[in-house]
């Protein structure tokens, strides 16, 4: 039982929601601000939490809406039977009362812009797949990624340890949230041809393969072109680590270009999260030393 949890909270992608916090952390040291551990440690809780609530809503609402017949990617619990639906509902609900709980001492830090982004982020838990818009089924998945897995993630958590809103914090929040998207536009351009079938207006099933793996693209690019920034902005090489995952990032595109079968984009995903996490921990070394 403990081994199908682990398959429905989908570890690949937490690095969604671990990867902000850690960088803006970086990034508040960065900027001469001593961090607070109970402050990071209830940041990183809640959003771990969030992101955890997301996957199992998006598990069982998509068997729901019968989104993951005959899926290519990996097994999702509530459509293999491996676990029912009302409990994957059930504990989706309780990580989001836990991630509320974590919050308590975000608002008390940073006042009303916390709870507003933080009621948000819960109730776009189950929004992302569920409810009368279902952002993912309206075509604004990847837009709702970079907004609040890189804009709002990093910004916020950077206002929390620091108290300001620094437009910088806001740029490194993009650079994040454009490779979470890639992670995204790689999950839709895999399963295009059943969402299509189902009515999920991805931008893989808007506008065809050839613009998301041109989206794809871009995201990388650019997020290599921010990182540069870093090297220019604060005169630290260490930030040029990051360039060692060019052949990663390279593979990526390639296979996204060159595909056959769409099942081979399954790897490409554990790839993509690596490079996402590799970005991530390039910004913490070139911060740190």
């Amino acid at each position: 039982m403990i081994r199908h949890w682990l398959l429905a909270f989908r570890p690949k992608t937490l690095t969604a929601a671990l990867v902000p916090v850690l960088v803006a952390s970086a990034f508040a040291h960065l900027e001469g601000f001593t961090l607070s551990g109970w402050l990071l440690f209830c940041i990183l809780g809640s959003a771990l939490c969030i992101q955890i609530a997301t996957n199992l809503f998006n598990d069982a609402i998509d068997f729901k809406k019968g989104a993951d017949k005959t899926r290519v990617g990996p097994t999702r619990v509530t459509q293999s039977g491996l676990i029912g639906e009302k409990t994957v509902f059930a504990v989706a609900g309780g990580f989001c009362l836990l991630a509320l709980a974590l919050g308590i001492p975000l608002v008390m830090q940073g006042g009303w812009p916390l709870m507003i982004v933080g009621l948000s982020s819960l109730f776009l838990a189950y929004g992302y797949t569920g409810g009368p818009f279902p952002l993912a089924y309206l075509g604004l998945g990847d837009l709702f990624v970079i907004l609040y897995f890189g804009l709002l993630a990093v910004g916020v958590s950077f206002f929390i340890f620091t108290g300001l809103w620094l437009p910088l914090s806001f740029l490194l929040g993009l650079q994040v949230g454009l490779l979470s998207a890639v992670l995204i536009a790689l999950n839709n351009l895999r399963d295009a041809p059943l969402d299509a079938k189902v009515g999920k207006k991805t931008w893989a099933v808007q506008f065809g393969d050839r613009f998301v793996q041109l989206e794809i693209t871009l995201f990388i690019v650019l997020s290599y072109l921010i990182q540069i920034f870093w090297v220019y902005h604060y005169g630290r090489s260490w930030f040029l680590i990051y360039l060692v995952t060019l052949p990663l990032a390279v593979k990526i595109v390639r296979i996204t270009f060159t595909f056959q079968e769409r099942a081979e984009l399954i790897g490409c995903l554990g790839k993509s999260a690596g490079l996402h996490m590799l970005m991530g921990l390039s910004f913490i070394l070139g911060s740190l030393l």
